[in-house]
């Protein structure tokens, strides 16, 4: 990993998180960024994977690109963590989904309801819509539920510690599925390894490209964390701290 962002003329494609990285947590992402993904998409492809289901994904990234952009051909999505990819074929078109099985759902809801309970953190007096979410390929906690203010989320659980020990609670009851801190307050659960590494694995294959050509950027790239996946690759890995840092970057990278 490195905080020196690589000379992007060589390379062929920028993956980049969205929650905390193009834009704040569930958040939309600002105009001036959307602006600098179209820039870049005449440079190289680009993909975003994010733990975020696709709906988010419309409202937070989609929404914010420019009306009359062009070349989507060039940009993939990634909903829930890598587990689907979405190519641009006059219309989105999903290329591949690892949705779970209802046993597996089942599994996951039993382990996460007994680990809130044995973990011993203790749950936020008000939740604002689901705080557990089932995405098809994924299902994921939001300890202030999924539509609560970026403030509020921000204030529950700032260092990760609350989230780690229900994480860890988790992985005891199912370890056969990946449990991975994901934006500010939730927690994403997949199979094992299918992940934010799978879906770089899966654009590789689909884009018949090597690793050596892409370059992933995220917030979360800490052990644990929902993007450490993708270090696990290989890949070239930026660590920013939030959307201006990777603002910064981007548009460095277009001079």
């Amino acid at each position: 990993m490195t905080n020196s962002p690589p000379d992007i003329r060589m390379k062929k494609l920028v993956i980049f998180d969205l929650d905390g990285t193009l834009a704040p947590s569930k958040s939309p992402m600002s105009a001036a960024m959307g602006a600098l993904i179209v820039r870049l998409l005449k440079e190289v492809k680009v993909a975003v994977i994010s733990g975020s289901g696709y709906k988010e994904f419309e409202a937070n990234f989609l929404s914010a690109l420019p009306a009359a952009a062009e070349g989507f051909a060039n940009l993939f999505l990634l909903p829930a963590s890598g587990t689907r990819l979405l190519v641009w074929r006059s219309v989105w078109c999903e290329e591949y989904a690892e949705h779970l099985a209802p046993r597996e759902k089942e599994a996951i809801m039993a382990a996460l309801n007994a680990a809130l309970a044995a973990s011993g953190v203790e749950k936020p007096a008000k939740t604002f819509g689901p705080a557990i979410e089932d995405r098809g390929s994924q299902v994921t906690f939001s300890a202030n539920g999924q539509d609560a203010p970026l403030a509020v989320k921000e204030r529950w659980d700032p260092s990760g510690e609350k989230r780690r020990k229900i994480a860890d609670a988790i992985k005891e009851k199912i370890p056969g599925f990946d449990v991975r801190i994901g934006g500010t307050n939730s927690i994403d659960i997949t199979r094992r390894g299918v992940n934010k590494g799978y879906g770089i694995r899966k654009l590789e294959e689909h884009l018949h490209m090597h690793i050596d050509d892409m370059v992933f950027v995220g917030d979360k790239l800490m052990p644990g964390g929902n993007d450490y996946p993708a270090k696990a690759t290989g890949i070239d890995c930026v660590e920013v701290k939030g959307p201006e840092e990777t603002e910064a970057i981007v548009s460095g990278w277009l001079g």
